[in-house]
């Protein structure tokens, strides 16, 4: 894995509660790329204090909502766009806590084209 590979370890950590502007997501898919491996050798622009977690992306499902948080629902898919700073709000997780205002809920499905459609 490189140079200080050896402070990465998965953790068990109990399940946080979303404060208020929160919002519990139970992950689905995670971004993993530049900006982890910057932060994980202190070359990002923030340092990383241990024990830290990582991530800045994330898809999921939305678990609970905190305190005064509106236009998003328990059990609604949606994804983070990072626009926080990794220590404050790590994404890597099976259950992440995330700035309400950084969620932002998936588009309604449409149904699939059929082969050769054109965008409508």
């Amino acid at each position: 894995m490189g140079p200080r590979s050896e402070v990465l370890r998965l953790e068990e950590v109990p399940l946080p509660a979303p404060g208020p502007g929160e919002v519990l997501i139970r992950t689905r898919a995670l971004g993993l790329n530049r900006a982890e491996s910057m932060f994980r050798l202190g070359q990002y622009g923030i340092d990383p204090v241990f024990p830290s977690g990582i991530g800045y992306e994330a898809a999921g499902v939305i678990e609970a909502l905190g305190e005064g948080v509106s236009g998003l629902s328990v059990g609604e898919a949606v994804s983070v766009v990072p626009s926080f700073a990794m220590t404050d709000y790590p994404m890597h997780g099976e259950a992440v806590l995330a700035p309400a205002d950084a969620v932002v809920a998936h588009p309604e499905r449409r149904p699939p084209r059929p082969p050769g459609a054109a965008h409508a």
